[in-house]
């Protein structure tokens, strides 16, 4: 099966304006993401799924830059812009990463991937890993119907809620890594400026030497608990992946 990564990208939010193109370093956060996602061997492409709006043309230019392809689709429906990103490369499988997580758990990636396919699986994920660390392997046809099934709430960027409401309708695998990355009341997401103060340190002390392997940078925030405490009480949101 074809496998794209598909990103959706959009400059709007309400607590941190462009937090895809924030920087952390020499870098914006999407680029730092990006890289980690162009190691990964077996995916086969990555499209940028961005939201319609002049406001939002920088992604198309990182996009030109790294010779990845690009879709535009409506702002809020989230959810039909990961479809039409599969669809424009005629892909199968959907690797689902957020666009504001500069660290991702990609050292995981082959193996839940071949896990996935040979159990016919629609959707498989990382439980308990940082919030932001984690993807989602999800496959285009159960996307689809969850569009087509759900109502305005799963076509945000919940993109995955209406398969977790309807289990009954899909087959899921929840996948449990090594112990020391179980560490879901640690955030690696950017949601707010608090969260972006946090990755900026985290880059700084390891000299801006990326990939960070998410075992040092856990490690890093417990021998400093007062970098951790700057972000440890904004609103986490939703995690379905607890």
């Amino acid at each position: 099966m074809k496998v794209a990564a598909v990103l959706a990208c959009r400059v709007q939010s309400s607590r941190l304006y462009a937090k895809p193109l924030q920087r952390i370093g020499n870098k914006t956060i999407l680029e730092h993401q990006l890289d980690q996602l162009e190691s990964l061997k077996r995916v086969d492409h990555i499209v940028l799924a961005i939201s319609e709006g002049l406001e939002n043309e920088p992604f198309k230019e990182i996009a030109r830059q790294r010779g990845h392809s690009v879709v535009v689709g409506d702002q809020i429906d989230v959810l039909g812009r990961l479809i039409q990103g599969a669809q424009h490369v005629n892909a199968e499988t959907i690797l689902r990463t957020t666009t504001e997580d500069p660290f991702v758990y990609v050292d995981g990636f082959d193996e839940v991937l071949t896990t996935h396919h040979e159990g016919g699986y629609d959707i498989s994920g990382m439980m308990h890993l940082p919030d932001g660390a984690g993807f989602e392997l999800i496959q285009r046809e159960a996307l689809e119907r969850s569009h087509r099934e759900g109502m305005a709430k799963h076509r945000s960027e919940l993109c995955s809620l209406y398969i977790w409401e309807h289990l009954d309708k899909f087959k899921m695998r929840k996948v449990m890594p090594p112990p020391a990355l179980r560490r879901s009341d640690i955030r690696l997401t950017v949601d707010y400026p608090e969260d972006l103060m946090v990755m900026r340190k985290i880059y700084e002390a390891f000299d801006g030497k990326m990939p960070i392997p998410i075992g040092e940078i856990i490690k890093f925030l417990d021998a400093n608990p007062s970098i951790r405490a700057i972000n440890k009480d904004v609103d986490r949101g939703l995690r379905l992946w607890d």
